[in-house]
């Protein structure tokens, strides 16, 4: 079993007070991190405030791009891999951002972990692309994981879809690992046929064990419909710990926290019918 640890690439306000940590924090806790012997480093991305966040605090919290900062920890740790958790692929362009993982990977020494997702907040999808109103986000994250798998594999890549389409496009140099890993993000029903078609690993949200277990059943069995082997979906849930001299006080700790006031601010997407 390997462990990583969440950098807050984009929590100040959602998981953290605002202001939290600087761009020098994110440095350190990965150094930590690599010297404690973790597996990864992982940031969350996000382009713009939430509404409730902007509401709760007077000042806007700092939104690290996540490739940026994971390319700061890459230069500044040498063993450590280094995860996108995730990137938002609806609100992002497809193209731009196989080139920034490639060009990740190979400046890293093949260190990185692509997760991907649909993005928590609609509002931040409609935000930064406010035409685009109406548009499946599911949709466009299906088409935007093929449309990375043909861009970073083969020789010119050709994409026609219903919102992502690109031409011969020569995207060099390859990613150093061949397959780059690409992990998903998502709960739903729909989350877990896109892992088992499409996924090296899947990265679910605040699961209990049971339900991360009859999930990963369920995962296995639609992988082996579509001919892929499930042996080779890593499993890699996403959780919030909560530490105190007792379970109560624990509890107690994780309520009052910021942390808890996000998952409840998800209650309608991510975290959809999951009891909190």
């Amino acid at each position: 079993m390997q462990f990583g640890v969440g950098l807050s690439t984009g929590m100040e306000g959602l998981m953290y007070p605002v202001p939290f940590g600087d761009a020098g924090t994110l440095i350190r806790i990965a150094q930590a991190a690599e010297r404690l012997g973790y597996h990864h480093v992982g940031g969350n991305d996000h382009l713009t405030t939430q509404r409730y966040v902007a509401a709760e605090w007077p000042d806007p919290p700092r939104y690290y791009d996540i490739f940026v900062a994971l390319a700061f920890v890459a230069a500044a740790t040498t063993r450590l891999r280094l995860q996108t958790a995730v990137a938002v692929l609806p609100v992002r362009d497809p193209v731009v951002l196989a080139k920034q993982a490639a060009t990740l990977d190979v400046m890293s020494g093949g260190r990185l972990i692509l997760g991907v997702g649909i993005g928590a907040y609609r509002e931040e999808f409609e935000a930064v692309h406010p035409s685009a109103r109406g548009w499946q986000r599911g949709e466009m994250l299906d088409e935007g994981i093929q449309a990375l798998r043909t861009l970073l594999h083969d020789r010119r890549a050709s994409f026609q879809g219903k919102y992502i389409r690109f031409e011969g496009v020569e995207m060099y140099p390859k990613p150093l690992q061949n397959p780059l890993p690409v992990w998903i993000g998502g709960n739903s029903e729909q989350g877990m046929q896109r892992v088992a078609r499409y996924g090296d690993g899947w990265l679910p949200a605040i699961l209990s064990p049971e339900e991360i277990r009859q999930r990963v059943d369920r995962i296995r069995s639609m992988a082996e419909a579509a001919g892929r082997n499930p042996a080779t979906i890593t499993i890699a849930p996403q959780l919030v710990v909560s530490i105190a001299d007792t379970p109560e006080k624990a509890m107690q700790k994780f309520v009052n926290s910021q942390v808890f006031q996000h998952l409840l601010s998800l209650r309608k997407s991510t975290l959809k019918q999951q009891p909190l």
